[in-house]
């Protein structure tokens, strides 16, 4: 018996040997373009603001030490210890959405930060992962019911749409529609019937359209995105001086640190616009070979969702997945206005420590479902 319990201890130590590198290499490739872009598009506006060109650059080489330590962290950890902690996840998120709507620091007339000192936290971004490690534990029940209208499809969008709502309440209507659209990808991919989701997407429509036309700057957004030059110098200024960036980048860009959109034309260039002064300095073909590296990372993410021993596994490599490739998609289409502005950083690339640390433990959480996969060895 000791004998038999020494070979399967061996066994699961062998299977949590093996690391997916071509994931983890897109993953320290994507840092490292970070850690250069928010040094080369930060320093005009760090020395305007800061008296130092290096100042974000300092902070985001700290913050991307911890959230390396922190992918390594979840790496290490069995997936399924997620499970017992799910619950107590869930309600730690709860309290943090609710209190920083109280006692979170108003920037711009939203309330999306905690302050901790000179740290600050961003309660959204944990919550949409929690959400997804919740739904991906409930979804792997027996009894989900996910195959009923009300029990099942009904009853996990609400709970999601708890989430949102106190997102939404922070004035954060970008990480409101990525934790539905999560969501929906979940209970579809959990099992859910397409006739139960087919009446949730105009629903989703006419929230949207209604959220958009009850808030004046939502609107403001949309109309300035329909025809930014009607502005240029008031909502659609960030817009404009985006599409001048990604157009002075030509076919190979103007060189790192050559970058003249960032000599304070653009409001903090390092954050939700960081993809406009890479295309400006690197050009139409470093914002291609970006683009590809996040290609490469969600399918790398699919095969390795696809590849889980097991259905949790699946759920959970898939809720997080989808929440990288939604980001990655949106930044990039509000940078080359192709939708309305809307704050939503590029993972792993744009300034931002809860954001970062944040995502480097969810990826983390997929190397270790990758290094427990089907054809381990």
């Amino acid at each position: 018996m000791d004998k038999k319990r020494k070979i399967n201890s061996k066994k699961k130590k062998n299977n949590m040997k093996n690391i997916d590198y071509g994931l983890l290499c897109v993953i320290f490739l994507l840092l490292f373009v970070g850690i250069i872009m928010v040094y080369s598009s930060s320093s005009y506006y760090a020395l305007y603001e800061k008296n130092s060109p290096e100042y974000f650059f300092f902070k985001e080489i700290l913050w991307t030490g911890v959230g390396i330590c922190a992918m390594l962290f979840t790496m290490a950890i069995d997936y399924h210890y997620y499970k017992k902690i799910t619950g107590q996840m869930f309600i730690i998120t709860l309290i943090f959405l609710v209190l920083v709507l109280f006692i979170g620091a108003e920037v711009n007339g939203a309330r999306r930060w905690i302050r901790l000192g000179p740290l600050s936290f961003q309660p959204s971004e944990l919550a949409k992962y929690v959400l997804v490690i919740y739904l991906a534990k409930q979804l792997d029940r027996k009894n989900s019911n996910i195959n009923k209208f009300f029990k099942g499809v009904v009853l996990y969008l609400g709970i999601s749409a708890v989430f949102a709502g106190l997102v939404l309440l922070e004035k954060n209507l970008s990480i409101t529609a990525i934790i539905m659209i999560v969501a929906v990808i979940m209970v579809f991919v959990g099992g859910a019937k397409v006739s139960h989701l087919l009446p949730i997407f105009p629903a989703g429509l006419l929230a949207g359209v209604a959220l958009i036309f009850v808030a004046p700057y939502r609107l403001k957004r949309l109309t300035s995105f329909m025809n930014p030059w009607a502005d240029p110098s008031g909502d659609s200024y960030q817009l404009i001086q985006s599409i001048y960036a990604l157009g002075s980048g030509g076919l190979f860009g103007v060189g790192l640190g050559n970058s003249r959109q960032k000599a304070l034309f653009m409001p903090e260039p390092h954050n939700d616009f960081i993809f406009a002064i890479l295309g400006e300095e690197f050009g139409f073909i470093g914002c291609i070979l970006v683009i590809l590296l996040f290609m490469y990372l969600i399918y790398k993410g699919v095969y390795v969702a696809v590849k889980a021993k097991d259905n949790y596994g699946f759920l959970l490599a898939t809720g997080i997945v989808s929440i990288i490739s939604i980001q990655a998609v949106i930044n990039i289409a509000v940078v080359s206005g192709s939708m309305p502005v809307t704050g939503v950083p590029l993972p792993l690339i744009s300034y931002g420590g809860t954001s970062l640390v944040i995502n480097l433990l969810a990826l983390g959480i997929l190397l270790n479902i990758s290094r427990q996969s089907k054809n381990a060895k």
